[in-house]
């Protein structure tokens, strides 16, 4: 077997829940913006998947967009609410992956606060295009996976064990819990 050791050491590993947890999300978010966000689908084994942009994490780590009631994502979510979330940022950090549970509301009060002018591409009425909906994500689980110093450092790291022929992982991982 060669020198390098595969095995990840312990310190590399961090699950988290409650507050961190959140914190975590909201941490992914702020650099990302977008997720793939993923339905079931009523009909067959795979998943419909889309890019969505997250509006808002609140401080229960609920994670809210805006939707055309006539999507065929709403369209999965009234046949299953159940969905996956993806995240990906730079090419050395910031993966997150969320599986929770979907609400579509038309709560004007949430569609306002989570609204910009952007989004009249998508809703040509403004604000009050009766087409709007307003989905929340209570996320159930979760994992994550990102380089504990950043991205210079990781960079750095790489370039010196690829030069001396070892692993100097600088990651970190682990599962979100929420419950």
């Amino acid at each position: 077997m060669d020198s390098i050791n595969r095995n990840q050491p312990e310190d590399n590993h961090e699950d988290l829940s409650g507050h961190a947890a959140v914190q975590r999300i909201k941490a992914v978010v702020d650099k990302t913006k977008t997720c793939f966000f993923c339905t079931e689908m009523a009909k067959g084994p795979s998943a419909a998947t889309r890019p969505m942009s997250v509006r808002k994490v609140d401080d229960n780590g609920h994670l809210w967009f805006l939707s055309a009631d006539d999507s065929s994502k709403n369209q999965e979510l009234s046949e299953s609410s159940r969905v996956d979330l993806f995240f990906q940022g730079s090419e050395h950090a910031d993966f997150l992956h969320l599986h929770g549970t979907a609400s579509i509301s038309r709560d004007k009060q949430r569609i306002k606060e989570l609204w910009e002018p952007m989004i009249k591409t998508w809703f040509t009425g403004g604000v009050d295009d009766p087409r709007i909906t307003v989905i929340r994500v209570a996320p159930e689980s979760g994992y994550y996976w990102d380089n504990k110093h950043g991205s210079l450092v990781a960079g750095v790291k790489m370039m010196i064990g690829a030069a001396v022929g070892k692993t100097l992982d600088d990651s970190i991982e682990g599962r979100l819990g929420f419950r």
